[in-house]
């Protein structure tokens, strides 16, 4: 099995407050002609023969949101998908919970069971291949060697975290941020939840049992995504983790390293989190195998096509997690008690939702967030829209949004009023509609 670079650590941690966390100072961005890019198939290139990707500039951004876009439209998608992308993500942090029993006093606040600490990842020759292209390139490029070391593999989960009555704080995706508990649990949030997360863990989480540790400001999540995004990384790190996994290198994010884990089952997708002075020398590394950074606009439509719900659009504090299909990947029915259990199973066995997370095409109707849902016969609306985009995979405009049980996909809704655009509804991808995926 391969192992991946321990990453030089470049700054103290900081210590916690309650904020969102800062979004990212983006370093400059390798410039690259699109049909130059290697990872473009035969099909793209011929397509967009000409069109160049723009560079993000030459000096670090100031502190922002990530930008919408860095090039041609088309052209990011073409590579998000045929190619290999990587997407600066600002919309997820890092959290970390360490202290005497982090593992005891999280059991009872997520939904899905805790992983177990990673074991070694072992020293294969594929490892030797990856570290001696890597070493070879820093040395081409007059860039100090990093040290290296064995790196860990173990699995992610992904739950989520709920109120006493059963509404989502957060989703979560959590992992070992070494190979023993003393390490700690590394919490993967949505931003938009961030202050709603650190004020359930102040009112619930035992400070004497386990603490916060904030690492949003330190470090960066870049995903990298594409048909060509295995063979990219593979290229880069000797390797990448299978579906469900994770790497940990040097020490992991907060110490100079990284953490590598699979993405979006729904598409080709890697995670990269890492500091965040490391995280440009990574996305350069990433560019000059082939890898062009696109804007998060590429990355939401691609969320939307896979019907990934997502917090602060799809989920907020008023769902509850059966409504957004995350009963069965989100859940460990079998892990015991976890707060907001009561009305989750109470639903499960003797109840129903009201509303239901449905993927919805608007043809060329001019959708947005917000947006009702209405049944022509009734005169009342039934839904509401959540996320829309317009997709090359589909040829339309497409989204997400809530709709009353008593619509059952396949069936037709209103935009606006009772008189609007037509609206077709569909059950989410069979992966995910209550059975999970991502």
């Amino acid at each position: 099995m391969p192992h991946l670079a321990s990453l030089s650590f470049l700054g103290e941690l900081g210590n916690v407050s309650l904020r969102l966390p800062p979004r990212p100072a983006w370093g400059a961005v390798p410039h690259c002609n699109v049909t130059d890019n290697p990872n473009l198939s035969d099909g793209a290139r011929s397509r967009f023969e000409g069109r160049r990707i723009a560079p993000a500039g030459g000096a670090s951004r100031e502190a922002g949101d990530a930008p919408e876009r860095h090039g041609d439209p088309a052209a990011e998608y073409e590579h998000a998908t045929a190619g290999c992308a990587m997407v600066r993500r600002a919309d997820r942090g890092l959290l970390r919970i360490w202290g005497r029993a982090p593992r005891q006093m999280l059991n009872g606040m997520l939904t899905n069971r805790l992983p177990e600490p990673p074991d070694a990842l072992g020293d294969a020759g594929g490892s030797r291949q990856g570290r001696d292209r890597l070493a070879e390139a820093e040395t081409d490029r007059g860039e100090s060697l990093p040290a290296w070391a064995a790196a860990l593999a173990g699995e992610r989960t992904y739950g989520t975290i709920l109120t006493r009555k059963g509404r989502i704080v957060s989703d979560v995706r959590t992992f070992w941020l070494g190979g023993s508990e003393d390490a700690g649990l590394g919490l993967d949030l949505a931003a938009a939840a961030w202050d709603r997360v650190l004020r359930h863990f102040a009112t619930y989480l035992p400070p004497r049992m386990a603490k916060t540790e904030d690492l949003s400001g330190e470090t960066g999540l870049l995903t990298v995504v594409g048909d060509r995004a295995r063979s990219t990384l593979q290229g880069v790190f000797g390797g990448v983790p299978e579906d469900g996994g994770y790497w940990l290198v040097g020490g992991g994010p907060g110490e100079g390293g990284a953490v590598v884990a699979r993405g979006l089952e729904q598409a080709p997708s890697w995670d990269v989190w890492a500091g965040r002075s490391e995280m440009d020398r990574i996305a350069g590394r990433l560019g000059k195998a082939g890898a062009v950074l696109v804007g998060s606009r590429t990355w939401e439509t691609l969320r939307v096509e896979a019907g990934y719900p997502a917090m602060g659009a799809d989920m907020d504090e008023s769902v509850i997690p059966i409504e957004a299909g995350l009963e069965r990947r989100a859940f460990d029915h079998d892990k015991g008690c976890y707060t907001g259990q009561e009305v989750v199973v109470r639903l499960l066995h003797r109840g129903r939702v009201n509303w239901r997370l449905r993927a919805l095409r608007f043809a060329d109707a001019d959708a947005a967030p917000g947006d009702a849902l209405y049944a022509k016969a009734a005169g009342k609306a039934v839904g509401r829209v959540t996320s829309c985009v317009r997709s090359p995979r589909f040829g339309q405009r497409i989204g997400m949004g809530y709709v009353r049980r008593e619509v059952e996909p396949p069936a037709v809704l209103r935009l606006g009023s009772a008189e609007g655009p037509e609206v077709a509804v569909l059950p989410l991808p069979p992966e995910l509609d209550g059975a999970g995926g991502f």
